[in-house]
């Protein structure tokens, strides 16, 4: 009988469990009958001068002359650690990182609700027009605050009012480690989010849609209608939580919205061991609702995970979890 592993293929055909399990891989036959041996790390210090297929010649930097860029990921070693939790996780170190940067999230989140930092503080000021405080929120969102002493420099620097329809001065902007900004796309991203929320008629109409949908719905829908020109994933989630948390409208993240090559969505994939997405999407509820925390703190927590770097998104990157938080995801993960 064939024997299927974690990842859904034959044990043979996966080069992780056939590690794991000393079973040696199945060769790969190319469409043209020819057997290519897989490579193993003992490969790599021959890869320099290399031809691919189709003649791409790769150095041994990695990097193909057509631009591909081999990404080499970084884990701790393995050790004992098995959680059904996060089955993707292999080691108790890794465990513990993801444990710490979730709760730093939910941190955030917590602090966005009862004391918003910075700029923040704008956005959930009710006693401002509520166009204004959509149209700060995303210039935060958008070119996304520093991890520095005054985070919110560059996007003070670059804001203009919605009222004045001037576009954000964008020119030697300081943009934050989630930027969705990129200087050679210039104001086109801007550009198609006022044209969105004219379509709506305006910013409050095209972030509430309809009276009758739930929180939850309605961060689905507008998530969903803001993936515009140059507004990444993260982006465009961050900006639906922030302006959630920040009581401008009445939205609330049921999914995290994964798809694509993005921090979040290859960490969660790294993390809980599967490719699909609706089963990521599963998966990462159950690890929230265990850990405690808002599925929403996943978003942060797994880009910070899986770049090896905290993004403070507001907050100092050095700012302890709350040890409330921390606590319920170490007893989760059994840590």
């Amino acid at each position: 009988m064939p024997t299927f592993c974690r990842h859904n293929r034959l044990v043979q055909n996966c080069p992780i469990c056939s590690k794991e399990q000393h079973v040696e891989m199945r060769p790969v036959v190319s469409p043209g009958g020819q057997t290519v041996r897989s490579r193993t790390s003992g490969d790599r210090g021959s890869s320099a001068g290399e031809t691919g297929r189709g003649g791409t010649s790769r150095s041994s930097s990695g990097r193909a002359s057509g631009g591909l860029t081999v990404r080499r990921l970084s884990r701790a070693a393995a050790d004992d650690f098995r959680s059904a939790l996060v089955p993707g996780l292999r080691s108790g170190a890794d465990a513990q990182r993801l444990a710490e940067e979730l709760a730093f999230a939910a941190t955030r989140l917590q602090r966005l609700s009862t004391e918003p930092p910075g700029l923040y503080a704008e956005v959930a000021d009710a006693s401002r027009p509520i166009e204004e405080r959509s149209w700060l929120a995303f210039l935060i969102a958008y070119l996304g605050p520093l991890d520095t002493d005054d985070p919110f420099s560059g996007i003070a620097q670059a804001r203009t009012s919605w009222s004045s329809g001037e576009p954000p001065r964008l020119e030697d902007a300081a943009t934050g480690p989630r930027t969705a900004h990129d200087p050679e796309r210039g104001s086109r991203t801007i550009d198609a989010y006022r044209a969105w929320v004219q379509r709506a008629g305006s910013q409050e109409a095209a972030f509430s849609g309809e009276a009758v949908w739930t929180p939850e719905r309605r961060f689905a829908r507008v998530f969903e209608r803001l993936a515009l020109p140059g507004l990444h994933r993260g982006a465009r989630f961050d900006l639906l939580v922030t302006l959630g948390r920040l009581g401008a409208y009445d939205l609330s993240g049921g999914a995290l919205g994964l798809g694509g090559n993005d921090h979040v969505t290859l960490a969660a994939k790294r993390v809980l061991g599967i490719g699909d997405v609706m089963l990521l999407e599963r998966r990462a509820a159950d690890l929230a609702a265990a850990c405690e925390l808002p599925l929403e703190a996943l978003d942060l927590g797994f880009d910070n995970w899986e770049r090896g770097s905290r993004a403070g998104l507001g907050l100092d990157p050095a700012t302890e979890p709350d040890p409330a938080l921390l606590g319920g995801a170490l007893a989760a993960l059994a840590l």
